[in-house]
């Protein structure tokens, strides 16, 4: 199928600057889907494939076919976050909450209290409906803030940001389980504050998200390996600045109306620029402003804007926007984004974000000013700029900080700083360029537009622009001699002749005469441009950068070439042409070539003064990257092989993406060209014609793709006026020819246009060579005819209520335009119709036509009685063209039938099937055309059918329908459908049901099969669709349509007769069926391994003797299995398919790049980081397997699994289709706003049957074989459709991630089921708070099929006041599950068993099942042999033959060798398919209010057991496992070496008041403190101390269970599982300030370091897991004791040891703890002796004597002594001073 000549996406791709780029990977992504047709080389007959997307000659270029602008429309989309836990935050002793922002919303989790690893696992969820736009340039910002309260806003202790977009460019859209690294943006030399873990997805409509199953912790404990960044982003970022320098501006448009500037100059006498400019700068979301120049149109700023950010940053745009500052009415003028990934490489040879100093152009709504703007939304970057605004000079810079140095300024506040001008000349050399352009023909001009005068303007940057380009480039001040100051209004005035300049110099004309439009048909009018083709020229002045354009049209051309080739690979296989692979091939050398071409080409680029660091990096970037692809491309070539070849294109693919995103320049230079439509001076339409595209070059590669070439383009309504339907309608039809180059070049700008014209110049260049006409008159033309066979179309848009559509198609030529026929309701009109126009006039050479004719437009619209046509889509085509001397003759004629497709606005609507050709009237008039013969239809009058040369050929069919039933019909005008019959109808052949006579008692049909015949082409591929409609008779022979369906391939449904010769095999032999091991069997039942060999046997029991101690206490007790034991294993295993499954692409992909680089050796080390990263990704996977493995193997015997699925059942069975198939009936008329109008809102009803169509006469074997029913055709051996009474058990197990439906960010979840009038709502047993709920419920439902067949499986909100909320619902058709061939009523386990908890649960033993199938299935079978053998058709199977009952009996039993075929009946030959397994399979929730959007998954299965069948047994048991009651016992015996805090009062000693502190996480508020042991010298403490925690335990989720009320408001508890992890810390008590946190440990009770044996032993290592070190399991070990570390931060945010503890746990269940009490701290029962402690600890004031005895005399007793004695001494001395002179004086006195 020709889907090729639609659309060629070529305007999207040189994205129009202000487009959003941030779309670029997903529009690639798309387009690469979008297929596309070109010339073949093997086969010829496609010749029409040229139809418009081939470009034979080079006078035309392809035009673009898509109306609608995709940017700018709003979409729905949801942004989830699950904040699961932080660890490693900085600080001491906090209460962290995070805060969870996106854009300008914020959400708040719960507080935990004193802690540094909060566990929170909360849900929070953002809508927005915006377009995409804007939404990935919104910020997710995580911040942890610390005690946070009413009052106060917290303190900040670091957060991080990304934008929206790069969460959405992730696979899946989303990060699942990654730890986000916390920075504190106020002090960037701070390094890290912490990690928070969280899940992020952004889903768009329509997009599903595959939710990871959730993993266990343990392999998510390593945070360096699983950090929340992209892959490429470094671990360690570094803060970097952004100087986005901002100089000047130009052309700015004036932003005030002339009255106020009237009055303004009334007042203060002198005339201002209308417009005060500022320039904001927006970049992970902060904001900087320069200032604002006041009234000027040339602001001058040279300021720079200062961010400061993480690098790399995770925000991928800077949006620079210039503003208009006013009081009242602040507005953007224009806006452009910078995106750093095109600035920027981050490869080992890449460079930093460099940008400029360059100008970038700014496109927005049109430039005259009005208050309230209607395209405003443009200025801000919001679709698609409709006009120039203005240009800004600007440039960009980065540089990494060193964060050591300490003159940096810490904070990130936005700066605005001075920066230095740049001289005039740094952006290039001023250059004069010369735009002509020639306008050939403009038709269908819309019948609004046709009663006034047309005139169509072009324009460039602000030169051309008459109406309102007011402000005067300055920038030709003194260019070219003396007259620079002449005003730059006359420069533009229109035709202003005057001066006549000697050298030719003219004044520029950019608008054509206006002129009356002529009537071409009722909707559209043409203007008479015959052979008259005015023109249009500019002369205009820009920086000379055309070097860059250059070089991108250069990579532009290689990917439309490659772009070129690879639809051609596809189409060819899509039409099952031979050998792609030689065009792939060919595809990959051109691409080489080209490739090594550029490489040459740029090689010789002489360095400019004006290139900046980004021209020249980017070039050196672009080269390398070219010349890898060069050789990649050419290795691949080598590669491609039958059998390799969609894997090689999608790698091509890749090689495209790539091209495209290099070949996007980011710093302009020359605007964009905008052709504008005036009415009577009103701007109309436009269109937007980059100036890339039609630059001229000498080099022709260099050249523009439209250079001097004729386009065709469609001129469209402005902004918003263009979405929808009025967008859809052509405004305008040009043939234009456009030529830009500089002045100097100018010689030959008419050399593209079609030959044969002569040149009108205006007066003052009559003569001179290289002045530019004002109009071509065209003196040759050609006499052509042109045949249109319209064949056929199909699967159009459905126009009316009905459903259907009245469609006709008007061809347009030119100025002609014909209509086919009306067919009346269809949507597959087979019009057969031959439309011929006579006498087309073209202009030009014989020659030019040949290869290049006009295209042809053909709309499709739908005839209504009254009011006009709607319009139901279009499509273009180039016809094949015969010149009067050619022969009409095979290769080229007559022409093929080819397929068209057909668009509306930008979705597709259908396809075209016809044929045109143009045929040239010779000299000797029509008689030379070749006759128009065909079947003459005398019926149809005056309508030619197509001729039998182009028509296909026919051959004839049966078609034969299964008749089931209709199901789910809605109500029609308000009335319900009561007498339903379904038409079918296929190539205007059908045939009608039977008549349901009362739709309510029975909806199906009384007759099951009918058939009709009908002539079909034998070429598959024309096949035209099948419809079926359902209509509702009514009174009076009245009847109305419910609903339609168009079945657009038939391909599925037809029929081959089998091959006679292949049909003995089967006959042949038996085949013994080798069956691996793979069904896990438990030890305790004694059966024989399948096809185990002795020596295995051997090895076990060696094995078995050597670990018995090991395997013993692995050994599940029976009595203990329970369902969720088969559940969580079962969930492990499918967890390990996934990780291989990744391994195994990993590997894949590392093999093709080892290829890809062996050829590519020369080239360096770009693959180097990517291969890296994989071999990390290896290493990882291979890590988190093996843990798991090893245990694994041990569980994996023992217990039996089922299967879960991690998606619907029904994904995996396609859809219980196999023979009953579900067509859904839509309802008429599609609503308008085609994005929003959901299909499933069209859905009225279900009709269930098959179709079966084969060639006629059918081999005879077929209807002669035994039991052939000939009332059932195609269709042997299936059921009766008679209503069917069944039990339907739906078993709920659990939802996750729901939908939040309350306040605070929670759900109280409860399960409602509907079936038929059953309604069943579980709403007693809400589950509090919970939005991963455990249900474990099961209900059981009778049901009569098929009056009540849709289960609806819903989950709602309870709320305490007003109705329960839906959070989504999930809906099962249980008939096509019952009536399938795969068995889905009931699974089939893995083992069979009689008793215990994998007892076998349907009624039906497998040996009867097995019997059933056998028997339905007309296979010879089962036959058991001895020795465990059962045969079966001609497969023989083993397995064992013995079943244990309750009490250790073995029985003999086939049940096991039954069982064992059953899994293996998709190897039976001709019956066999594979049976459903017992499983659990997991539905998206969806809630018809957000349609598109998952809102949680639900895990369940349904099974169906018929009643009048043995009653099943009871239901499974699933309800949740309660969890087990545990005391642990934890007694701290003694402490080391923790460290000091205190000084001494008197002593300045070293000393420490310890106490430890422990708690279960969760229970803070349980937390439990030993005494304090004062004074502690040493860091020693002694404290016999005993704790007791209480607690829940779920073993098979390892999480301990809490429930507790919220608040004091909350209504009832809410349940929270969280990890078992104990925390110890030590603490320095003080009595008069608060306490002193010293250091910590917390162990998670599944796996913590086994203690050292003694103090010494004891290092940091042990906890900080940087040594292996033997984990245990307390739950296991039950009585652990040892040394454990206590760790702390420093000032550094280094790890420390700060002491040691002597700790031991016990843990005993809740039984054993009541048999055996024992007290808190050392109380009784069973108490603890008192500590050793020295007396000291007693407080000095209490007992000052004895302290001081202590204190003073233990450490100073010496020091003490000496001083007594000295002190004795010196009284000694004293009082002898004192008393010798008075003895001196009695001695001498003698007295």
């Amino acid at each position: 199928m020709k889907l090729g000549k639609a659309r060629h996406p070529k305007d999207d791709h040189h994205r129009k600057q202000d487009e959003p780029a941030i779309l670029e990977a997903e529009d690639l992504d798309r387009k690469a889907m979008r297929l596309g047709g070109g010339l073949d080389p093997d086969t010829i007959s496609l010749a029409s494939v040229t139809a418009v997307t081939t470009n034979v000659s080079n006078k035309r270029s392809k035009p673009d076919i898509k109306m609608e602008p995709s940017a700018g429309r709003p979409m729905d989309y949801q942004v989830s976050i699950t904040v699961i836990e932080a660890r490693q935050l900085v600080g001491l002793n906090m209460d962290p909450v995070v805060c969870v922002e996106v854009g300008d919303e914020k959400k708040y989790t719960s507080m935990k209290e004193s802690t540094n690893c909060p566990y929170y696992n909360e849900y929070f969820v953002f809508d927005f409906h915006v377009p995409p736009d804007v939404m990935f340039d919104k910020i997710i910002k995580l911040s942890v803030i610390h005690s946070k309260n009413l009052l106060r806003s917290g303190t900040l202790v670091g957060s991080f940001k990304m934008d929206v977009g790069t969460v959405y460019t992730q696979p899946e859209h989303q990060f699942h389980h990654k730890w986000a690294i916390l920075s504190d943006p106020e002090d960037i030399t701070a390094g890290l504050k912490g990690y928070v873990k969280v899940d992020i997805a952004v889903v768009g409509k329509g997009d599903n998200i595959k939710t990871p199953h959730k993993a266990n912790e343990t392999d998510e404990d390593d945070i360096e390996g699983n950090l929340l960044l992209p892959d490429g982003v470094p671990q360690e970022r570094q803060w970097a600045r952004f100087y986005i320098k901002i100089y000047r501006a130009e052309g700015l448009p004036r932003m005030n109306t002339s009255i106020m500037a009237n009055v303004k100059k009334a007042l203060i006498g002198e005339n201002k620029d209308l417009v005060d400019p500022y320039v904001q700068v927006l970049f992970a979301g902060q904001k900087g402003k320069t200032s604002v120049q006041k009234s000027s149109y040339e602001p001058l700023w040279n300021e720079q804007i200062v961010f400061t950010e993480m690098f790399p940053p995770l925000c991928k745009r800077i949006k620079v926007q210039i503003r208009d500052s006013d009081k009242v009415n602040d507005v953007a003028i224009g806006t452009h984004f910078i995106d750093l990934r095109k600035i920027a490489n981050e490869g080992d040879k890449g460079f930093l974000p460099t940008f400029g100093p360059a100008w970038v152009n700014m496109y927005g709504s049109t430039r005259n000013y009005t208050l309230m703007d209607e395209h405003q939304d443009l200025n801000e970057g919001l679709g698609e700029g409709v006009s120039f605004r203005a240009r800004l000079l600007l440039g960009l810079a980065v540089e990494i900080l060193d964060t050591s140095n300490p003159e940096l300024t810490s904070s990130t506040e936005v700066q605005v700083e001075l920066a230095t001008p740049v001289s005039d000349n740094c952006t290039g050399k001023m250059e004069e360029f010369f735009l002509f352009g020639s306008l050939l023909e403009a038709t269908m001009i819309d019948r609004k537009n046709g009663d006034k005068p047309i005139n169509f303007e072009v324009t460039i940057g602000n030169y051309g622009n008459e109406i309102d380009g007011m402000s005067k480039p300055t920038i030709r001040k003194k260019k070219e001699g003396g007259d620079g100051n002449e005003e730059e209004s006359e420069l533009l005035q229109n035709e202003s002749e005057e001066e006549g300049r000697d050298d030719g110099e003219f004044v520029s004309v950019s608008a054509t005469p206006p002129m009356k439009p002529l009537i071409t048909d009722r909707n559209y009018f043409h203007l008479p441009y015959f052979d008259k083709k005015p023109c249009i020229y500019i002369k205009s002045w820009w920086q000379d950068q055309r070097r860059r354009l250059y070089n991108s049209n250069i990579m532009d051309k290689i990917a439309d070439k490659l772009e070129e080739g690879l639809n051609d690979v596809h189409e060819m296989i899509k039409t099952e042409k031979p050998h792609p692979e030689r065009r792939l091939r060919g595809v990959l050398e051109e691409l080489s070539s080209s490739c090594l071409r550029f490489v040459t080409l740029t090689n010789k680029d002489q360095n400019h003064s004006s290139r900046t660091r980004l021209d020249r990096e980017r070039l050196k970037s672009c080269m390398r990257e070219l010349e890898t692809m060069g050789q990649q491309a050419k290795t691949m070539r080598s590669q491609v092989k039958k059998t390799t070849i969609r894997d090689k294109l999608k790698q091509s693919q890749n090689f495209l993406q790539k091209l495209r995103f290099l070949a996007d320049e980011p710093q302009h230079s020359i605007p964009d060209i905008f052709i504008w439509m005036m009415s009577n001076n009103k701007r109309i339409a436009y269109a937007r014609i980059p100036s890339k595209d039609i630059l001229y070059s000498i080099v022709d590669e260099e050249t523009g793709k439209d250079c001097g070439k004729v386009k065709t383009v469609f001129l469209r309504l402005p902004g918003k006026k263009g979405f929808g339907p009025a967008g859809w309608t052509v405004q305008a039809k040009m043939e234009i020819y456009l030529w830009l180059g500089l002045n100097k070049q100018r010689k030959d700008f008419l050399g593209g246009l079609p030959c044969g014209f002569e040149e009108k110049k205006l007066l003052k260049g009559q003569g001179i060579a290289t002045f530019p006409p004002i109009c071509l008159l065209y003196t040759k033309k050609q006499v052509f005819q042109l045949r249109v066979h319209m064949y056929q179309a199909r699967s159009l848009f459905a126009a009316d209520s009905s459903g259907l559509s009245d469609p006709f198609a008007r061809v347009f030529f030119i100025t002609q335009s014909q209509c086919t026929e009306v067919l009346n309701e269809t949507l597959c009109p087979t019009w057969d119709q031959l439309l011929v126009f006579d006498n087309v006039e073209l202009y030009g050479e014989a020659h030019e036509m040949r290869d290049d004719p006009p295209i042809i437009v053909i709309e499709i619209y739908d005839q209504d009685t009254v009011g006009k046509a709607d319009f139901m889509g279009r499509t273009f085509a180039k016809p094949v063209v015969k010149m009067s001397d050619e022969e009409y003759c095979p290769p080229r004629f007559p022409p093929q039938l080819e397929y068209y497709q057909i668009y509306r606005g930008n979705s597709t609507a259908g396809d075209l099937l016809a044929a045109f050709e143009l045929l040239q009237i010779g000299p000797a008039g029509k008689s030379d055309l070749p006759p128009i013969d065909g079947p003459t239809d005398l019926d149809r009058g005056p309508i030619l059918p197509v001729p039998l040369g182009i028509r296909p050929v026919l051959s004839k069919y049966r078609v034969e329908i299964l008749f089931w039933g209709l199901r789910d019909l809605k109500r029609v005008n308000l009335a319900q459908v009561d007498r339903p019959r379904v038409d079918i109808e296929c190539a205007g052949r059908g045939v009608q049901s039977s008549l349901i006579q009362n739709y309510k008692k029975n909806p199906n049909f009384s007759t099951l099969v009918k058939w009709f015949e009908v002539d079909l082409p034998e070429n598959e591929l024309l096949h035209p669709p099948l419809n079926i409609r359902v209509v509702d008779c009514r009174a009076f022979g009245r009847y109305t349509l419910v609903g339609s369906h168009a079945v657009n391939s038939l391909r599925k449904f037809i029929y081959r007769p089998p091959d006679k010769k292949a049909q003995h095999w089967s006959a042949a032999g038996e085949i013994v069926v080798n069956m691996e091991p793979e069904v896990p069997i438990k030890k305790m039942e004694t059966m024989v391994k399948l096809e185990a060999s002795e020596e295995e046997k051997e090895k076990k029991k060696k094995k078995k003797k050597g670990g018995i101690e090991e395997m013993e206490e692995e050994e599940p007790d029976e009595s203990m299995l329970d369902w969720w034991s088969k559940y969580f294993a079962s969930i492990e295993t499918m967890k390990e398919l996934l990780w291989q499954q990744e391994a195994a692409a990993v590997e894949a992909e590392e093999k093709e790049e080892m290829e890809l680089a062996d050829g590519a050796k020369g080239q360096g080390k770009t693959k180097e980081k990517t291969k890296a990263a994989k071999e990390d990704k290896k290493k990882k996977q291979q890590q988190q397997q093996q843990p798991p493995e090893a245990l694994e193997k041990k569980n994996k015997q023992k217990i039996d699994e089922l299967k879960v699925f991690p998606k619907e059942l029904e994904l995996e069975f396609d859809i219980f289709e196999d023979w009953l198939h579900t067509f859904n009936l839509f309802r008429g008329k599609i609503g308008d706003d085609d994005d929003n109008a959901a299909d499933d809102d069209r859905i009225v009803g279900r009709f269930k049957g098959s179709l079966c169509v084969y060639k006629v006469p059918l081999p005879d074997d077929i209807t002669k074989e035994a039991g052939y029913d000939p009332n059932f055709g195609m269709f042997q051996g299936i059921p009766s459709n008679d209503p069917i009474n069944v039990l339907v058990r739906v078993y709920v197990v659990r939802a996750t991630d729901l939908h939040p439906a309350d306040i605070n960010g929670k759900a109280d979840p409860y399960v409602v089921i509907k079936l038929g009038k059953t309604d069943i709502k579980d709403k007693e047993n809400y589950i509090s708070k919970q939005l991963n709920p455990v249900f474990g419920k099961s209900f059981d439902i009778e049901a009569t099929f098929p009056m009540e067949s849709m289960l609806t499986v819903a989950i709602y909100d309870w709320d305490l006041v007003g109705s329960d909320d839906l959070i989504g619902e999930t809906k099962i058709d249980l008939e096509n599950r019952y009536y399938s061939k795969h068995r889905a009523t009931c699974g089939i386990a893995q083992t069979y068993a009689i008793h215990g908890y994998n007892i076998w649960r349907d009624p039906q033993k497998p040996t009867q099942i097995l019997s059933k199938l056998c028997k339905e299935g007309k296979v010879d079978g089962p036959h058991y042999g001895p020795g465990g053998r059962v045969k079966v058709c001609n497969r023989v199977f083993m397995g064992p033959t013995e079943v244990e009952d309750e009490n250790g009996q073995k029985k003999q039993t086939d049940e096991h060798l039954a069982l064992t075929v059953l899994h293996h009946w998709d190897e039976i030959p001709r019956v066999g398919c594979k049976l459903v397994p017992e499983h659990v399979e997991t539905r998206p929730l969806l809630n018809p209010d957000k349609p598109g959007i998952e809102q949680g998954r639900l895990e369940m299965w349904v099974d169906m057991f018929p009643m009048d069948m043995p009653a099943p047994g009871p239901a499974i048991d699933i309800s949740p496992r309660k969890p087990k009651k545990y005391e642990l016992r934890v007694i701290v015996w003694n402490t080391d070496e923790v460290v000091l805090e205190d000084d001494d009062y008197f002593t300045g000693e070293k000393s420490s008041d310890i106490f430890v502190r422990g708690w279960l996480k969760g229970q803070q508020e349980d937390k439990q403190d030993t005494d304090v042991h004062y004074h502690s010298l040493t860091g020693e403490g002694n404290f016999n101390w005993r704790y007791i925690f209480p607690f829940d335990y779920l073993a098979a989720e390892e999480k301990i269970v809490i429930s507790k009320k919220e608040s004091m408001f909350s209504w009832d508890e809410t349940e929270y599982k969280i990890p078992a992890r104990l925390t110890l810390q030590v603490w320095d008590a003080d009595h008069f300030s608060a306490d002193d946190f010293l250091g910590g440990i917390e162990l998670d009770l599944n796996r913590f370091p086994r203690g050292a044996k003694t103090a010494k032993q004891c290092s940091m290592e042990l906890a900080t897991g940087e040594i292996e070190v033997p984990m245990v399991s307390i739950f296991k070990q039950k009585r652990v004791k040892g040394w454990w570390p206590f760790l702390a931060r420093d000032e550094n945010d280094e790890m420390e040891m700060t002491g040691k503890v002597e700790a031991e746990l016990h843990l005993l269940t809740a039984e054993e703890a009541e048999k055996s009490p024992a007290g808190l701290a050392r109380n009784e029962p069973d108490p603890l002796e008192k500590p050793n402690r020295p007396d000291t600890s007693f407080i000095w004031f209490l007992n000052p004597l004895k302290s001081i005895r202590y204190f003073i005399w233990h450490t100073y007793r010496w020091l003490l002594l000496k001083i007594l004695l000295l002190v004795l001494f010196l009284l000694m001395v004293g009082l002898f001073f004192y008393s010798m002179p008075g003895y001196l004086v009695k001695k001498l006195l003698g007295a």
